[in-house]
């Protein structure tokens, strides 16, 4: 095996996650990966807010209604760039420099194909799509419009995620930080100018998102180009290579099929909300936007657990991939919890920075009281997913996901909401699929992880 010290002026951006304390590295990668998601968030609440202040309480249902839908389509394409990330941190952890390589150059070439692939299918499909999710009539114009815009802009979009992918992959998770900023300030400056004063409502937030995402790939892309590191991206050696590939699609697909399809109970659960109107349909999205906000910063500990123990799996560093999991575990709550019963008590307050009407507040506040005290239990489920996923498991976390998750909750809303259909009784799915499926997770690690890490650390896997 080639090993390679090849760390150059990139070198102060990339990370060893196989020696050292975990807690501090653990720290340092996620924080600026918590940071790169709350701007995102910001920049995300940015459209909201402009268009539900400015374009009204039925433009933002129209925008807020779209995301389950977004997510049904690119989550598989998404998945990918989970692959990619382990297949690039594992050969990086045990030095493979061309293995790297190979792996970083198959990732680019499938993120181009992939987002003209699945622009094409957003754009054809949105408005049967928005009609099966039941979409009042007064929204779906609007909807529409904002899921075809948003899909033009798709190919960037991918090539972005899995850029940045590729990069927190060797434990630099401060450059796409440096990117969404510069991205994120043109996405709310074009807002402003295209809603306020262009008053072109919807279809302008969705062309600032656009442009936004163009301008972050273009960043991510001359990074990888300039960096003389073991990441370099050598246009002319874009292909695919066939050992990376097939490594990107065992671990990536089965996590982009189980995103895409929770997405589904997730589209259930949106066209639930939509049967009780677009004010509540804002109200919904106001309290969304806030929990993505906790969502993000879990789920930085989620990717810091799948790739420090992908990295530590490639250096054969086994009591580190045992130990990560347990740091980002107890992390996970300590974050959870502390944001989830911040913004709670903030309520109100925060909710009115998307909209003033008091139905809307009314019905935000319903969510936020059901879901933000448990919604560490989210945060728990993923990060058990990034331990089975960093050591090689690939298609039982996903049965558990959408057993214990997308099942569970499609189950719910065709028995015990359809039996008592009000909005806590649908909100209430949500912390009970997230702790049946964490405490399936933790049983498949106990009896079958332990198990893995055993043999490999005997040699006889």
């Amino acid at each position: 095996m080639f090993r390679h010290n090849n760390r150059n002026h990139s070198g102060r951006f990339e990370m060893d996650m196989t020696t050292g304390p975990l807690l501090p590295k653990v720290l340092m990668f996620s924080g600026p990966l918590i940071l790169t998601g709350i701007l995102q968030l910001l920049y995300n609440a940015a459209d909201i807010v402009v268009v539900g202040r400015f374009a009204g309480a039925q433009a933002l249902a129209a925008v807020g209604s779209t995301g389950s839908l977004i997510n049904l389509l690119v989550n598989v394409f998404m998945g990918l760039s989970v692959g990619a990330s382990v297949v690039v941190a594992r050969a990086y952890g045990a030095g493979d420099f061309r293995s790297v390589r190979a792996g970083v150059h198959t990732a680019i070439t499938v993120a181009g194909i992939s987002g003209v692939a699945v622009g094409i299918i957003g754009v054809v499909a949105a408005r049967p799509l928005l009609n099966l999710m039941g979409s009042p009539a007064d929204v779906i114009d609007d909807a529409t419009l904002y899921v075809q815009i948003y899909f033009i802009g798709m190919p960037a979009n991918m090539l972005y995620n899995f850029g940045a992918a590729i990069l927190r992959a060797v434990g630099d998770t401060r450059r796409p930080l440096y990117y969404l900023t510069i991205a994120g300030i043109i996405n709310v400056l074009l807002n402003l100018l295209l809603v306020i004063v262009f008053q072109m409502s919807v279809a302008g937030v969705a062309i600032a998102t656009v442009a936004s995402q163009v301008i972050s790939m273009v960043l991510v892309l001359i990074c990888l180009i300039r960096t003389d590191g073991a990441i370099h991206l050598n246009p002319k050696e874009l292909r695919i290579h066939g050992a990376q590939l097939k490594e990107i699609f065992r671990v990536g697909l089965p996590a982009g099929l189980q995103g895409s399809l929770f997405s589904i109970s997730n589209v259930l659960i949106q066209s639930s909300i939509n049967s009780f109107g677009a004010i509540s349909m804002a109200g919904n999205t106001a309290a969304s936007n806030i929990e993505s906000f906790i969502y993000t910063a879990t789920n930085a500990l989620h990717q810091a657990n799948l790739t420090f123990a992908s990295q530590n799996l490639g250096a054969q560093q086994f009591g580190r991939v045992r130990r990560v999991m347990w740091v980002c575990l107890g992390s996970v709550v300590v974050i959870g919890l502390t944001l989830g019963l911040t913004f709670l008590s903030m309520g109100p307050t925060l909710i009115g920075f998307y909209n003033t009407d008091p139905n809307v507040i009314d019905f935000g506040m319903i969510r936020m009281r059901i879901i933000f005290p448990f919604h560490f239990l989210c945060g728990l489920m993923d990060t058990m997913v990034g331990q089975l996923r960093g050591i090689g498991y690939s298609i039982m976390p996903m049965i558990v996901s959408l057993t214990g998750a997308c099942l569970l909750r499609v189950v719910w809303i065709f028995t015990i909401f359809a039996a008592n259909p009000t909005p806590e009784t649908l909100f209430l799915s949500y912390p009970i699929s997230w702790f049946a499926t964490f405490a399936t997770h933790l049983l498949c690690y106990l009896i079958f992880g332990r198990r893995r890490l055993k043999k490999m650390e005997l040699g006889t896997a």
